[in-house]
């Protein structure tokens, strides 16, 4: 039976991988949401509240590649997040915004109302984000108030510079260009793990690869931590978190590419310890969205915004 969509209504989408393909329906979700029990999760089925491919579907049934998961999961309580953002740009054809560090961009798992997404659409009605950052991420992306304009600056002649500041384990002093691929990282114990890997060519073998491009440069270090200004080229998954690992200068407070990736499972299964919170120095992963740079779509105006640096990352608490 097809389930009819109300405008207002929640929809959680997901897209069966590699990983996914083979399993049965309630594995899966439990696998890929897991504030629920695989329990819960059949009794969600059984509901209705779950389609497969358009349609409804049993627990039990095995999922091929590249199908097409639905939940429709009504006003479910949300994590606290950090709801306040500031404006920095605005006019009658786009929103520069500068996000909090614990916001996410899209609805996603248990967020919703949540996520910079809906907090725009209640303020200016249906809006566009056209560049993403991660839920810990703070700082500057842009929201298309027209889907023209939106393909605009998604285009390549539009594509904002942008670039980052991080702060990082290890003396980081001497600048890269960190050309080459971002690979499955498959000695980890964290599936969706990346790491970055030199070369023309992706490794033999290499799991999923996709080109990517950062130059770093050092801009400050007390020899244990350093700030480091990043400029992506690419725009990949993780780029910059996990490049600047796999150099060996994971960033502070970062649970999955950071000192110690037990820690994101610990998070998971809501065991994780004060020591743990310790190690990471900061509650979350010290990147920041510091400056964009770009051609307005309409007027052809180049425009350059910067966001000051969080209280979170006061430099003097380091240098």
């Amino acid at each position: 039976m097809k389930k009819e969509i109300g405008l207002e209504q929640r929809i959680i989408r997901t897209s069966v991988d590699w990983s996914g393909a083979g399993l049965r329906l309630d594995q899966y979700l439990a696998g890929r949401f897991t504030y629920r029990s695989i329990d819960e999760w059949r009794e969600r089925i059984k509901c209705n509240e779950i389609q497969l491919n358009g349609n409804s579907a049993s627990p039990e049934t095995l999922l091929e590649l590249h199908d097409k998961i639905e939940y429709f999961p009504g006003d479910l309580p949300e994590p606290e997040a950090e709801l306040h953002y500031s404006v920095a740009y605005e006019d009658e054809w786009l929103l520069v915004i500068d996000k909090p560090g614990n916001l996410c961009v899209h609805p996603s798992g248990p967020f919703f109302k949540h996520t910079l997404w809906y907090l725009l659409s209640k303020e200016y009605g249906k809006i566009h984000l056209v560049n993403r950052l991660d839920r810990e991420t703070s700082g500057l992306l842009i929201a298309a108030k027209t889907p023209a304009v939106a393909a605009k600056l998604a285009s390549g002649r539009n594509a904002p510079e942008k670039e980052y500041l991080a702060l990082v384990f290890g003396a980081f002093t001497t600048p890269c260009d960190a050309y080459g691929f971002l690979i499955s990282d498959t000695a980890s114990i964290v599936r969706k793990k990346r790491r970055f890997v030199f070369g023309e060519r992706p490794p033999a073998g290499a799991v999923h690869p996709e080109s990517s491009r950062t130059r770093l440069l050092p801009e400050q270090t007390n020899g244990t931590i350093s700030l480091v200004r990043a400029l992506p080229e690419t725009g990949r998954l993780h780029q910059i978190r996990a490049t600047l690992f796999s150099l060996g200068f994971p960033l502070l407070g970062d649970k999955l590419y950071g000192p110690d990736e037990t820690i994101y499972l610990k998070i998971r299964s809501q065991s994780i310890t004060q020591e743990d919170r310790a190690k990471l120095i900061l509650y979350r992963q010290a990147l920041h969205s510091a400056r964009l740079r770009f051609r307005h779509p309409v007027t052809g105006e180049v425009l350059e915004l910067e966001a000051p640096l969080p209280k979170e990352f006061a430099l003097k608490d380091f240098f």
